[in-house]
């Protein structure tokens, strides 16, 4: 699985982009390899193109943060997934968007 790993000082968070195994917990330090890093303040990713697209030709999952920062990146397509907080529902953004669309259609027929 490609996620993030927290690294850097108190209030101060930037990440690791890593390849893991889904069993090991993020804080653990376990990761195969590194495959990048993300400043969470500035949203700016450092990643490893070649190493990223290898790792996807062969299969591995995404997790949610990993996936959005990869689409910005254009080194996958599709829609990004919008995650609320920890352990609560997570939408696709094409979804909301499927809402937001029908919502001024109702709003026109009660006018």
């Amino acid at each position: 699985m490609i996620r993030l790993q927290r690294v850097g000082r108190a209030n101060d968070p930037s990440f690791r982009v890593v390849l893991t195994e889904k069993r090991n917990a993020t804080k653990s330090g376990k990761f195969l390899e590194v495959l990048g890093s993300y400043n969470s303040r500035g949203g700016k990713a450092v990643l490893n193109k070649e190493r990223v697209t290898k790792w996807l030709k062969d299969g591995v999952q995404l997790s949610d943060t990993a996936r959005n920062i990869l689409i910005n990146h254009k080194l996958i397509k599709g829609d990004k997934v919008k995650f609320i907080g920890k352990n609560k529902t997570k939408e696709v953004v094409a979804e909301v968007k499927a809402q937001e669309t029908k919502a001024p259609e109702a709003a026109t027929a009660q006018v």
